[in-house]
């Protein structure tokens, strides 16, 4: 499972021109699920997601996590977080799970994260053309994959 994850000031999602998810102060989370992906892979995921400390103490540090300040978050399914461009220049989605499969890994991931957050977490709408609307707060964007703990 691949994150991407961006401290924002604001952030929103539109499906059909009607506003699906929208915060101020938190976490814009993009998740990419793959084939390999399990129950594991969302727990580590959602702990660290919600303990990430990148938001600013009172001396401008990032001392913070997104539950310090009680902050939110808007999770937004992409599946394009696994694409492969080794080869030409039309990338390749293989390991991408299929909906299916992808579907209730999601559905788990959004409710680990609302546990570990203590808070309700807005999202997009699965497999729709989403319209993400952000301002990157830094700008601090971190990307994390679940299959390489480092």
């Amino acid at each position: 499972m691949k994150v991407v994850i961006q401290r924002v000031s604001q952030a929103s999602v539109t499906v059909d021109a009607k506003i699906v998810a929208d915060i101020q102060k938190g976490l814009l989370v993009l998740v990419g699920i793959e084939v390999a992906d399990a129950q594991e892979d969302i727990n580590w995921l959602c702990q660290k997601i919600t303990n990430l400390r990148v938001f600013g103490d009172e001396n401008d540090v990032m001392n913070l996590s997104v539950k310090d300040i009680e902050g939110d978050i808007i999770v937004v399914s992409q599946f394009t977080l696994h694409a492969s461009t080794k080869k030409g220049n039309r990338p390749s989605y293989i390991k991408a799970s299929k909906p299916e499969v992808a579907i209730p890994l999601y559905e788990n991931f959004v409710e680990s994260l609302e546990k570990e957050l203590g808070k309700k977490v807005q999202t997009g709408i699965f497999g729709a053309d989403m319209k993400v609307l952000l301002l990157n707060d830094g700008p601090v964007t971190i990307q994390i994959d679940s299959k390489n703990k480092e």
